[in-house]
């Protein structure tokens, strides 16, 4: 079965190979969640900074990775960094079956992340390499939602397998095996798209080198749009047990959430025409009121369409984010380009706890809601700017 991608058509095989990559960005960090507490017991030895360092170092080796990624794939190509990138995240998976001490579990964390930072950036790149046009959009919307269905699917294995047994879970880290299976036959539709491309020799890049001031915008935009949604994925379960919701309702509430994240992706083409030129103010207004009604009711009912809402608008938001940016590199540079982007993701995760922590003691609070109507008030106050800097434009265009 062939699948048309707008520079030609590629296998069904090397479409799912695709998607594999797509799949395997959620989970760095995923397998240490669920059994911190154990590990604490495991190892008496350890410290709480080293049992907390086995959840931040991957996210902290995959920013500069990443960014390094973006840079070698324009050197060295994407399929021999995706084959590094892929068997590194797959031997890890491996080694932590066999880690006896807290320092063995620091080091194949750190590698993990490498692995992972360098294969992210370019599970977005081999989408823009194959893809064109509206079929370019379409897969940056399934390779989203796939990436969130991988995490809530995983996040809830994740948990079962912690019960049975503390290494268990790492088995999610074993997953990049069926990705390096699938490799060749993403590496020969590869070479197909080369010789399509070298054989039509009109088509040229729509740029001639990063255009950085339009993507600077998708860059901080992204940082915003993920920094403003982490309310739901770090608060939201101290918000609900202060209300004194069991665990198991906060587990569903947060299922709704990464699900209204994912479902936009499915149908990314026909969000993108209807909303026309208004993605980033629908997105980040949907964003702001889902936030806002979680802050304003203690009804589970309500904070589970809050966080739908704002799961939503940042699930219109990410895919598009992705789309338009690699429109402003050439395509031996879109990686980089992408690796810049994506960076965001991961600095606004890092960050969070910092800028929320940081407010509150300006307010003198320590509520669990103080997030959800700080971060609401923030996405406000930005689409207040954007509406003005919009009439401003119109206003010097008509003169």
């Amino acid at each position: 079965m062939n699948i048309k991608t707008g520079k030609g058509v590629i296998t069904l095989t090397a479409l799912v190979g695709i998607w594999s990559v797509s799949a395997l960005t959620s989970l760095p960090g995923l397998a240490i969640s669920p059994i911190l507490d154990d590990l604490s017991h495991i190892f008496t030895n350890a410290s709480d900074l080293d049992i907390e360092m086995l959840t931040s170092l991957p996210s902290l080796m995959i920013i500069p990775f990443i960014l390094l990624a973006g840079w070698l794939t324009e050197h060295l190509g994407y399929m021999r960094l995706l084959y590094w990138g892929l068997g590194l995240f797959a031997l890890c998976g491996v080694l932590y079956f066999f880690c006896d001490s807290i320092n063995e579990l620091l080091l194949v964390s750190a590698l993990l992340g490498i692995g992972a930072g360098i294969i992210i950036p370019l599970s977005t790149y081999i989408i823009s390499y194959f893809f064109d046009g509206e079929y370019r959009t379409q897969q940056f919307g399934y390779s989203s939602a796939i990436n969130n269905v991988t995490l809530v699917v995983a996040t809830v294995a994740v948990g079962y397998l912690a019960d049975i047994k503390w290494r268990l879970p790492f088995v999610v880290y074993l997953l990049p095996f069926l990705s390096l299976l699938l490799m060749p036959f993403v590496a020969r539709a590869g070479e197909k798209v080369a010789t399509a491309n070298i054989s039509k020799k009109s088509v040229s890049p729509s740029v001639a080198t990063i255009q950085y001031r339009p993507l600077m915008w998708y860059i901080l935009y992204y940082f915003l749009v993920t920094y403003l949604v982490m309310a739901v994925g770090i608060d939201l379960p101290f918000l609900m047990g202060e209300y004194s919701y069991s665990s198991g309702s906060v587990g569903v509430v947060t299922s709704i959430f990464y699900l209204a994240i994912m479902l936009p992706g499915f149908f990314l083409n026909p969000i993108m025409r209807f909303l026309k030129g208004r993605v980033t103010g629908t997105s980040l207004m949907m964003i702001a009121l889902g936030l806002l009604l979680v802050y304003v009711s203690k009804e589970i009912v309500l904070i589970t369409i809050g966080c739908f809402v704002a799961g939503a608008g940042y699930g219109i938001a990410q895919p598009y984010i992705y789309d338009r940016s690699s429109q402003y590199a050439p395509p031996q540079k879109t990686a980089f380009a992408l690796g810049l982007v994506m960076t965001m993701n991961y600095v606004a995760i890092l960050l969070y706890p910092f800028i929320i922590d940081f407010f509150q003691k300006i307010m003198h609070t320590s509520s669990q809601r103080f997030s959800f109507g700080f971060n609401s008030l923030l996405a406000f106050a930005v689409l207040f700017f954007l509406l003005l800097y919009r009439v401003n434009s119109s206003s010097n265009e008509k003169q």
